[in-house]
């Protein structure tokens, strides 16, 4: 892969993790209370991996992992008014937390993988 083609395509997985962080934050609450911050987790983990596969690199799996923690993070800030996006609920908690941790272990299991692909060539 050339390095442009390379730019391109992290460029366009960051908004990728953007994207599903700006969806999530809006609809974590939805159903039952932490059932859909679960799913959005799970998602987030399927959607690294995958993009690490596909690109058969650790910042595959970065890049919207990261877009993820800039969306997430910026609107779970507090306005100068007092309100939040994402409530100190559990659907809340378990939306930027398993979110979190769903995020740095599909960074981490890329790693693992991408080091016993290396080894195995």
């Amino acid at each position: 892969m050339t390095r442009v083609q390379t730019v391109a395509t992290y460029a366009l997985l960051s908004p990728l993790g953007l994207f599903e962080g700006l969806i999530g934050t809006f609809q974590y609450s939805r159903g039952p209370a932490p059932l859909v911050s679960v799913l959005f987790a799970a998602l987030l983990f399927a959607t690294c991996l995958a993009t690490s596969w596909g690109t058969r690199s650790i910042g595959g799996a970065l890049a919207p992992a990261l877009g993820w923690v800039v969306a997430t993070f910026v609107l779970s800030l507090p306005t100068p008014g007092g309100s939040v996006v994402i409530a100190n609920t559990s659907a809340g908690k378990w939306y930027l937390y398993g979110g979190t941790l769903s995020a740095a272990a599909a960074v981490s299991a890329a790693f693992v993988l991408w080091v016993s692909y290396q080894r195995s060539r």
